[in-house]
């Protein structure tokens, strides 16, 4: 018996087990009080697991109790984590893609379009703000070998980044992603996103001189991949939906079916260059869109991706992330220029873009507000950019204190254009009268 428990003891994978809960445990703990006091604040939950994932890093947990931060979060439990996270996110966006209602056909065309109108609102004025504060900053911020129209384009395709796990958690828990406001809102920050993440493959390639060549293919096979997903695998998975849709649940033999088809999205995605996310969003999109194949899913898949996986995603990223750039007043001035730039240019493109294609200006407003959220989606960004050496420890800090303050204030901005009494009428689908009819927001 002695025997046995020693080699237990000493079995490596058991270690690892032994090393993995404990440091899960502690992540669940952090979030759910992080979140809870998000939550009395006025804020959502998720920027709760954010700043929870934030404070096990280096820049609170590890700055008082290093020796307590090493032991919990080990290198070799890091990748674990990781591989956590990748799923979690991914399968968290094949949820939204999949409960996303593409609404009536007749509809369709529009709403792409009113979508490319509201992300290119959303990247060009943040990306050309971003580009003009890099050009400013760069002698202070600047790695000595990387050129000043790179580290231009770093700034502001960082800038140009919408939280599209996050926007879309924000508005889930407000009941608005099958809205009107809601669903244009979260077509525009998938597209969006996916063009921030083909710019950052543009920009790494430059900078290891690896050419556009590779950046185009990896554009190329992005596209092929959504137009295959999109038909020849949405029709081979209609024979499921009609299946739940006929009995009623969704068995073992269909879940089977759903998390490969997700997992080999994520793999596809990730292997060409775009970050795996986007392989599970649009796996989701894939899905059949039969209402009881719908609820099944989120039924079944939605409320342990959100309590187990996601904060060990925030939690990965918050441990890279370290908050001592900002020491000494000479880095003020440079972080207000860069938030600003970030805030001007996400908030007014994306108002006077969804004024312009109808919209009243208390949405215009609120959808400026949810669109400047740019949570850990931003932090990903620059994670690479700073493991790939394209920006220094100081500009990382700046862009990770702009991804928090940014974040939370788009409720706050959301709140203060649609009042509780206006937003009902967002979630039945309601027009929200204009303030032609309502006091003056500005």
């Amino acid at each position: 018996m002695q025997d046995t428990y020693l080699a237990s003891a000493t079995d490596p994978n058991l270690m690892l087990v032994l090393k993995v809960l404990p440091a899960i445990v502690v992540i669940l703990i952090a979030s759910a009080i992080c979140g809870r006091l998000a939550i009395l604040i006025k804020q959502p939950r998720v920027l709760g697991e954010m700043v929870a994932g934030v404070l096990l890093g280096p820049t609170l947990f590890g700055a008082l109790f290093p020796e307590a931060q090493r032991a919990i979060f080990t290198a070799d439990v890091k990748p674990i984590l990781y591989v956590l996270s990748t799923i979690g996110l991914t399968v968290f966006m094949f949820l939204v893609g999949a409960g996303l209602d593409h609404g009536p056909k007749e509809g369709k065309s529009r709403a792409g379009r009113n979508g490319a109108v509201l992300a290119i609102s959303g990247i060009v004025p943040s990306l050309v703000l971003g580009a003009a504060a890099g050009l400013l900053l760069f002698d202070k911020l600047s790695r000595p070998d990387v050129g000043k129209f790179e580290f231009a384009m770093f700034v502001g395709g960082a800038l140009s980044i919408t939280a599209f796990p996050m926007l879309a958690r924000i508005l889930y828990e407000r009941k608005l992603q099958n809205s009107r406001l809601g669903r244009l809102t979260l077509v525009g920050a998938s597209i969006d996103d996916a063009m921030a993440w083909c710019f950052l493959a543009v920009l790494s390639a430059m900078h290891a001189n690896a050419g556009l060549g590779s950046a185009l293919v990896t554009i190329g096979l992005s596209a092929v991949f959504v137009v295959l997903m999109l038909t020849v695998v949405s029709r081979l998975l209609r024979p499921l939906g009609e299946k739940v849709e006929r009995t009623g649940r969704m068995g073992f033999d269909q879940l089977y079916i759903v998390i490969g088809v997700i997992l080999l999205a994520g793999f596809f995605t990730d292997f060409i260059g775009i970050y795996s996310v986007f392989g599970g969003f649009i796996a989701g999109l894939a899905m059949p869109r039969n209402a009881a194949f719908r609820k099944a899913l989120q039924d079944k898949m939605m409320d342990v991706t959100c309590v187990l996986l996601l904060p060990i995603f925030f939690a990965f990223s918050g441990l890279n992330t370290q908050l001592n750039g900002l020491a000494g007043w000479a880095m003020i001035l440079p972080f207000l220029v860069i938030l600003i730039a970030g805030f001007v240019g996400k908030y007014f493109g994306c108002a006077l873009a969804m004024r312009s294609i109808g919209f009243s200006w208390r949405e215009s407003y609120a959808v400026g507000g949810l669109m400047n959220a740019r949570g850990l989606m931003i932090l990903i960004f620059i994670n690479i950019g700073l493991a790939q050496q394209m920006i220094t420890q100081e500009l990382f800090s700046m862009l990770v204190l702009v991804a928090v303050i940014t974040t939370a204030l788009a409720v706050p901005l959301y709140r203060w254009a649609i009042p509780t009494k206006h937003e009902q009428a967002l979630v039945h689908g309601e027009f929200v009268p204009d303030k032609q009819k309502e006091p003056a927001l500005v």
